[in-house]
């Protein structure tokens, strides 16, 4: 399958391209998949940082659609990882639900990047959903020992059984339904982050775009936080 106009932009970006392979999959609940795959020497040509993501490349009507995901549990040693899949309509959730053993994907790295903060903050201020969780859980063990509060979207029932990598000694979890397009999370987190920026927090967003664009706007601009101290990315586009 060829990669079209996207992939010929990230050829010229320097993109490098790899095949991975299927080698299993799980159901962790009924709206969320786990799938195991070899790296196809990704790994030891890249190394791994926190919150490490590619570009895979699904067919969708014929056409090329790549769509990007965070490694879970990558393994140089033996050239393997997890991917995980929040499931909604669409070509990359039809491809996680049906790929099986031995069936292979296509994959770019390019724009990945991402360094754990130093100096090592007092405290970490995150906001997540289920499409963010594995980056969540990457950036919360790249930082051991430091508490964290987490803001974490829900769309269904089922995320409460979501595997999130908390410390019960370190680690809060606020559940915030997901309603009104994201405003439900923004009142909350607006509400409740600013008494937990007294000293010397990091700030994670990566929501949906319109929810993480108006967080990070809100944590720079209203509260006053060094850019080097906030991190946000948007994981996804409402429909």
């Amino acid at each position: 399958m060829g990669h079209g106009w996207e992939g010929v932009v990230l050829k010229l970006m320097r993109g490098k391209d790899f095949t991975f392979t299927v080698t299993g999959a799980e159901q962790v609940t009924e709206h969320y998949r786990r799938v195991h795959l070899t790296d196809g020497g990704l790994l030891a040509a890249a190394g791994v940082h926190p919150t490490m993501w590619v570009r895979l490349w699904f067919e969708d009507g014929g056409k090329p659609h790549q769509r990007a995901y965070t490694l879970v549990d990558p393994d140089p040693a033996s050239g393997t990882f997890s991917l995980e899949f929040a499931l909604h309509d669409g070509a990359a959730s039809r491809w996680a639900r049906t790929c099986a053993p031995g069936d292979t994907i296509e994959a770019t790295l390019q724009g990945t990047g991402f360094t754990a903060p130093e100096p090592r903050p007092e405290r970490l201020l995150v906001i997540g959903d289920a499409a963010s969780l594995p980056a969540v859980n990457s950036l919360l063990d790249a930082v051991p020992g430091v508490p964290a509060t987490l803001w974490f979207e829900t769309a269904h029932d089922s995320d409460e059984d979501l595997p999130i990598r908390l410390d019960p000694d370190l680690h809060e979890v606020r559940r915030v339904p997901r309603e009104r397009g994201g405003a439900a999370l923004v009142e909350r987190v607006k509400a409740e982050l600013p008494a937990l920026t007294g000293s010397d927090p990091y700030v994670w967003i990566a929501c949906d775009t319109a929810t993480t664009r108006t967080l990070g706007t809100y944590v720079r601009k209203e509260l006053a936080l060094p850019k080097e101290r906030v991190h946000s990315l948007g994981y996804w586009r409402a429909a």
